[in-house]
């Protein structure tokens, strides 16, 4: 099931909700979480928190189990990173995410202008 809501933006108006899973898994280095575990002590819903692991494995990855739970954990390379490091990581990342839509934006702006100019024209 793709649904392009839930894959981007992955950062932009979402960095406080990553920060705060991010500062879960960093309380809890050593056990992969369930995303109720996460949204208990995050304070959001539990499907907020599953889309959200779900949705940004450049931070999170996932550990299927035979059991049925999902559960995730931080990557690699984000558990050998500092905290600073990834927080001026995900800022970075929304940051970026929000100036790829404004160009977006100002592209069918742009386009949308040069039809109406080019019907006037003719």
């Amino acid at each position: 099931m793709f649904q392009l809501a839930n894959t981007w933006p992955r950062y932009r108006g979402r960095t406080q909700r990553i920060l705060a899973a991010y500062r879960v898994f960093l309380e809890n280095p050593t056990e992969g979480l369930h995303p109720q575990q996460v949204a208990r002590r995050t304070g959001m819903s539990m499907m907020t928190a599953a889309a959200l692991l779900e949705g940004v494995p450049d931070l999170f990855v996932k550990l299927p189990k035979r059991d049925g739970l999902t559960r995730y954990r931080l990557n690699s390379r984000t558990t050998a990173a500092d905290p600073e490091e990834i927080e001026a990581f995900v800022l970075r990342a929304a940051r970026r995410e929000g100036w790829v839509l404004y160009a977006g934006l100002a592209m069918i702006m742009l386009a949308v202008l040069m039809v109406v100019l080019l019907m006037r024209a003719s």
